[in-house]
């Protein structure tokens, strides 16, 4: 890929959100690919985890926002372990994550949010996960109304699955934590901060 920089001020602008939203300092990374080497869903990726790097580095947001990567990254930490520089690229990929909601930046990978969206909201109803309402309602909200229908038979059989969802004890002050969550994030939508 070859980018030319126009701009500074504006790339130093997107480099400095994504490095204060991350708590990382990207001019550690001197690109030795091995983020990249170690990634187990490398494949499924349009641009590499060091690619997004350095296209955070170039100010290239656009790119970046709109590059399939960050969604798909599952956040092993594969990455961080094997970067001899210590740069934590999973909480870079949240932090760019982070700064598309904020900048209200449609998403390349709709399903990818749309699981996000369900099982928060499955933790906060119940303080754990009730997987057959997670994954009812998303192959009903993703189109997928029969994915993998014959294995839920199978997991429930087992025990894998559970009819009725269990709570936590300490639901109150979960929705606590929740609510008092919910509310920095309003306060930050208004006044513009990260």
């Amino acid at each position: 890929m070859k980018w030319i920089i126009k701009d500074l001020s504006q790339q130093n602008h997107f480099r400095q959100k994504i490095e204060a939203l991350s708590q990382e300092n990207l001019s550690l990374c001197y690109q030795c690919g091995e983020c990249s080497a170690g990634c187990p869903i490398i494949s499924f990726m349009d641009v590499s985890p060091n690619q997004i790097i350095r296209m955070i580095q170039l100010g290239r947001e656009e790119e970046v926002l709109t590059a399939r990567t960050p969604w798909l990254c599952a956040s092993c930490i594969t990455c961080t372990t094997r970067c001899p520089k210590e740069v934590d690229l999973a909480k870079v990929m949240d932090a760019v994550r982070q700064y598309a909601a904020i900048k209200k930046i449609a998403v390349p990978e709709r399903e990818t949010t749309l699981l996000q969206k369900l099982f928060m909201k499955n933790i906060k109803s119940f303080g754990r996960q009730f997987e057959l309402l997670l994954i009812g309602k998303f192959n009903l909200l993703s189109g997928h109304f029969f994915k993998d229908v014959l294995l839920g038979p199978v997991m429930l059989r087992k025990g894998k699955l559970k009819l009725l969802p269990t709570f936590t004890d300490n639901l109150k002050q979960l929705k606590q934590i929740f609510a008092r969550a919910e509310a920095e994030e309003k306060i930050e939508e208004t006044t513009g901060k990260q």
